[in-house]
């Protein structure tokens, strides 16, 4: 049987379950402390094999860190789930929404600008209300409705001081008209293993379930699957969470996260979803 890794850089509910049910299936999971490690791109395909096993499922919470790592240990000749590929597309909302927009995929419309000046001229383009994130991020964190121009200007007037090295790329989209929550679809390999309703919590319109957020099944029907399904292979298949919003016009992909927390879903879906991560992982190693 292949031999597998989990890399991370906290231990969440979600790596705890994979390593539980590993054990239960008889899997051998090793876990890698990826702050505790040095990428040493001299060392032998012999030596990295010993550490890795034959496939590595990447789970750190902190993108960067985790797709650097993935780039070198795809350089080193390991298979990583997700690819330095898909990572980098899905760990990046600019990047996310750009790929989205070409292929065709519904989506929020979207508009990108490099200073707070053109950010304001972006913010009137889309209309108000309209919505600011953060390009790399997760949780709902930074994630701000600018409701009129006097919260928009004082709202760019802040992150226009932020020194961060991707504050200077504002992210600015519509707001959608849509029901009180949004959809998580979770996709291992070629299935929607899971799908749920995420209701934003009182006095929030966020519907992170971090923040507190409500989860519920949500039916899986031919449209969205299909549209899902899609979205998965277009950016290069993996384990992913796809959120999508209910606009007026139809099911909007607004983000993919390709580090995906599952354990809202697998509360309320009985889906064995870290099972269905282990065994796609087992067959990927295979090839």
């Amino acid at each position: 049987m292949p031999r597998l890794a989990l890399l991370y850089d906290r231990i969440r509910w979600e790596e705890k379950e994979l390593y539980r049910k590993a054990k239960e299936k008889g899997i051998e999971l090793k876990l890698v402390d990826a702050k505790s490690k040095v990428a040493d791109p001299y060392v032998g395909e012999e030596a990295i094999r010993r550490l890795y096993g034959d496939l590595v499922l990447q789970r750190c919470i902190s993108h960067m860190r985790g797709l650097h790592y993935t780039a070198y240990l795809e350089s080193m000749g390991l298979r990583v789930i997700n690819s330095f590929k898909v990572q980098n597309l899905c760990g990046n909302k600019a990047l996310t929404s750009l790929f989205l927009i070409k292929k065709g995929i519904p989506t929020p419309r979207t508009l990108l600008a490099f200073s707070q000046e053109a950010a304001g001229d972006a913010v009137e383009r889309i209309g108000y209300p309209a919505v600011i994130k953060p390009v790399i991020g997760s949780w709902g964190r930074m994630v701000l409705a600018l409701k009129d121009r006097e919260v928009a200007q004082a709202i760019l007037e802040m992150r226009g001081s932020m020194q961060g090295p991707f504050d200077s790329i504002f992210y600015i989209q519509e707001f959608v008209k849509r029901p009180p929550r949004d959809i998580r679809a979770i996709v291992v390999g070629d299935e929607v293993v899971s799908c749920i309703y995420r209701y934003a919590p009182s006095k929030d319109w966020r519907t992170n379930v971090a923040r507190g957020g409500r989860a519920e099944v949500c039916p899986i029907d031919d449209g969205l699957e299909d549209l899902v399904l899609r979205v998965a292979d277009e950016l290069g298949g993996g384990v992913l969470g796809v959120d999508l919003m209910e606009g007026e016009s139809g099911l909007l992909v607004h983000e993919v996260n390709s580090t995906v927390e599952f354990r809202g879903a697998a509360s309320v879906s009985g889906r064995d979803i870290a099972g269905a991560i282990l065994e796609y992982a087992l067959k990927e190693a295979k090839r």
